[in-house]
């Protein structure tokens, strides 16, 4: 390539070409530095406003108690997200389009509902929380700051029609962002290591409502649409060109899993403990995002206060983004034919608009909303752990028995939380729990 030929070329153009090279065993030094951007993109989806409402209201009320949860959401997570990037890789297809040709046409409207209906409880948490963070910023109506984010996020998402190299920088900068507010945070937040060591290995759900929240958890923490955005996002990042190419890169993806969605679970661990180290001594009430920010002020200083309202803004932003650029792959995956743009993104905004207009509780939309999650999630884990099972879909990149037999714990685990919570919302007693 010579040197004109490079100066027309993207970011995103040389960083295939380099990938092309790492795999052929010609790449430049820190080569796996190439491989960096899709799994920093889906982690947006487990550091968004959803978690902040229910780590909040996890710390606020239970203390350091909920933290096993945490953890093992983030596991979960960062198997199923590994899985996600495979069947990418792989199959060059994403997980909506894998559903649409090789499932039975009622149960792609059945799914493709279901993925509809996650985009949509995923952009209103996303747009929730940042005109959360905007109305507390500027003093404006939640209304308007909710058209500046849709505003921005459109903003964000027109850089990627110069390639994902440069929107996976722009999204990298508000994932860094959101880490070194947390790092400051735990820094200024008096926390109680030991209670945080008990509370990350000691599974226990203190009453009824401890289990709404742990399943409101899991929801903000297992995104429906971080497992069809990865597959996409994998898929048309590097062409391998045989068996061993595709291992290298999948070997590089699941380095990326574990190092970007550790970095998220630690963000999310942090949230919890700041809040139980804030507010569960003395202010065990506090339940909404803006009662917190309110609340720290006096509680660990304008400094505290400064720095949370610094990660919401750039939770809201950047998850916004990700998660519009998910529920139109999801749309466009599922239908097979082109849709306006602007319409695929319009479509998964729009609802979160009416929320607000009704004038819902913004903390309770957003807990609710990853509740609603939770309870799609099944449908995406399902599809992925059967179509990465598969021998005629992945050859020799099958799951073997191990990691079979850890996906389906999980799904099964997730399935029996969303159970549960069903018979808890209807009524029905559970052993073992004493009432919220």
């Amino acid at each position: 390539m010579t040197n004109a030929t490079l100066k027309n070329d993207t970011v995103t153009d040389r960083t295939r070409l380099a990938i092309q090279e790492t795999l052929a065993g010609r790449g430049p030094r820190f080569s796996a530095l190439l491989f960096v951007g899709p799994a920093v993109i889906a982690s947006i989806a487990y550091m968004d406003p959803g978690n902040f409402a229910t780590n909040i209201q996890a710390g606020a009320r239970y203390g350091y108690a909920l933290l096993w949860v945490v953890l093992i959401a983030n596991a979960i997570a960062m198997l199923f997200q590994a899985l996600s990037a495979k069947l990418g890789i792989v199959t060059r297809r994403n997980l909506a389009e894998l559903c649409r040709d090789r499932l039975p046409k009622p149960l792609v409207y059945a799914l493709w509902a279901i993925s509809e209906f996650a985009a949509m409880a995923t952009d209103l948490a996303e747009f929730i929380g940042g005109a959360v963070g905007l109305s507390l910023l500027l003093h404006i109506p939640m209304l308007i700051g909710m058209g500046i984010v849709a505003l921005l996020t459109l903003a964000i998402l027109h850089i990627e029609r110069w390639g994902f190299r440069p929107l996976e920088m722009v999204i990298g900068a508000f994932v860094a962002t959101i880490g070194l507010c947390y790092l400051v945070e735990l820094v200024i937040a008096p926390v109680d290591w030991a209670a945080a060591g008990r509370g990350l290995v000691t599974p226990q759900l203190p009453d009824a409502a401890a289990l709404t929240l742990a399943v409101g958890i899991v929801g903000a923490t297992v995104m429906p649409h971080a497992i069809f955005l990865h597959s996409g996002l994998t898929s048309v990042r590097g062409a391998a060109r045989d068996d061993r190419e595709r291992r290298m890169l999948v070997r590089f993806s699941n380095i990326e899993v574990i190092v970007a969605l550790t970095a998220a679970g630690l963000v999310n661990m942090a949230m919890v403990m700041m809040a139980a180290s804030a507010f569960h001594a003395g202010h065990s009430d506090v339940a909404e995002i803006e009662t917190a920010y309110a609340t720290l002020t006096p509680i660990l200083g304008p400094a505290a206060a400064a720095v949370f309202l610094t990660s919401l803004l750039a939770s809201g932003i950047s998850s916004s983004a990700v998660g519009t650029m998910a529920g139109q792959m999801v749309m466009q995956g599922f239908v097979g034919f082109k849709i306006p743009v602007l319409a695929r993104r319009l479509i998964t905004m729009v609802p979160a608009f009416v929320v607000v207009a009704l004038g819902v509780n913004a903390t309770d939309a957003l807990v609710y909303s990853q509740v609603a999650l939770s309870l799609a999630l099944p449908a995406p884990m399902i599809a992925v752990v059967v179509f990465t099972s598969r021998r005629d879909i992945m050859g020799a990149f099958a799951n073997s028995r191990l990691m079979q037999a850890a996906a389906v714990t999980g799904t099964v685990a997730i399935l029996a939380l969303n159970v549960v919570l069903i018979l808890q919302t209807l009524g029905v007693p559970i052993p073992g729990l004493a009432a919220g």
